[in-house]
């Protein structure tokens, strides 16, 4: 395809092939879902007032840009995983968006405790419910889908053994990789690192939300104890230069997400976003959503961010799509084999 349209037309950039690696199940409800799921089930929500019940599970025009004001909207996200419907529709309608905006590969991230407290439901079988809602939906879309077992900082390390054993048992069926998420700034995680180790034996990558509200150091700590393949966010590594050489030296990749860090805090306007010297740093960045549904966004407007207020060029935004591709936790051949795919798409767009 050739676009002779301009480069701020959302068209183009939903037309774009894309990669993403960043981007929590939990938070990518859609609004009418979690609704119609609070309808059905009465839930204790203002589900008749849509704007208030917006509030609590989006971030909206007028609230703080902060990170407990961000980490909230997920307290009021757990209460819409009623049953294994539930679960499966929201997963399934998670994979259908991705879709939607022409995501050829996406590695989904997704948190069984979260999808399991509220109704007490075990974590092998909610795990499995996503499996099987992931495989239906993404040969429904033709979208290849893989996941990311996630586990809080602020939970219990015997907790995150159980979730990263049932990931390792499920290898073969779809899960690559584990994270590490939640508040970094109050729960450093150093505890993890013999969890984490003992699951990179076993054959899982790992992903450490770091460097976000916490500082450069806890990126440190997340590559150097935790044995990080890549980092959550990382916003913050230019303010040691010790660390930015680091990441530089061992090329780990950064998972940004343009517009939640703005909305979280961890950068005080867009404008402002490190990303541009991220990249001019020599670091390996990839742009992604983080929370598509909480921050009502999808890829293509975070391409369009990185276009119109980060001042990234057309080619540098062809090179952050093919560092998702080789970022990813792929094996090699089937990486390969996206790159290709992914960069002959790229090269027929000429915007001007």
């Amino acid at each position: 395809m050739t676009t002779t349209g301009k480069v701020t037309n959302r068209d183009f950039y939903r037309s774009l092939p894309k990669i993403e690696l960043h981007r929590h199940l939990e938070g990518s409800l859609r609004l009418s879902t979690m609704l119609e799921i609070a309808r059905l089930h009465q839930l204790e929500l203002p589900y008749h007032d849509v704007e208030k019940f917006r509030s609590l599970v989006q971030v909206v025009d007028g609230e703080p840009y902060t990170f407990q004001n961000f980490l909230a909207k997920f307290n009021t996200l757990r209460h819409f995983y009623q049953s294994p419907e539930a679960i499966q529709r929201v997963t399934y309608e998670a994979i259908e968006d991705a879709a939607a905006d022409n995501i050829r590969y996406l590695e989904l991230r997704f948190t069984p405790v979260a999808l399991t407290r509220i109704k007490g439901f075990s974590l092998d079988e909610a795990m499995d419910w996503v499996i099987e809602s992931v495989e239906n939906a993404s040969a429904r879309y033709h979208i290849q889908v893989r996941l990311i077992a996630s586990v809080n900082r602020h939970e219990s390390v015997d907790l995150a053994e159980e979730v990263i054993q049932l990931a390792v048992d499920r290898l073969n069926r779809g899960i690559l990789a584990i994270d590490l998420a939640g508040n970094e700034a109050d729960f450093p995680g150093e505890e993890f690192a013999p969890l984490f180790n003992e699951a990179k034996q076993a054959g899982l990558h790992t992903t450490i939300h770091a460097g976000e509200w916490g500082g450069p150091d806890r990126i440190e700590l997340a590559i150097t104890t935790l044995g990080a393949d890549r980092i959550g966010h990382g916003v913050r590594v230019l303010e040691d230069e010790s660390i930015t050489k680091l990441t530089r030296q061992t090329q780990t990749a950064f998972e940004v997400c343009p517009t939640s860090n703005q909305q979280s805090g961890a950068v005080s306007e867009i404008e402002k976003h490190p990303l541009p010297r991220m990249i001019d740093a020599g670091l390996l960045v990839t742009v992604n959503t983080d929370d598509p549904g909480i921050s009502q966004i999808e890829l293509s407007h975070e391409y369009q961010v990185c276009i119109q207020h980060l001042g990234i060029s057309w080619p540098e935004l062809k090179e952050l799509i093919l560092n998702a591709g080789r970022a990813s936790f792929l094996p090699a051949a089937e990486k390969d084999a996206l790159l290709i795919s992914v960069s002959t798409e790229l090269g027929a767009y000429i915007p001007r």
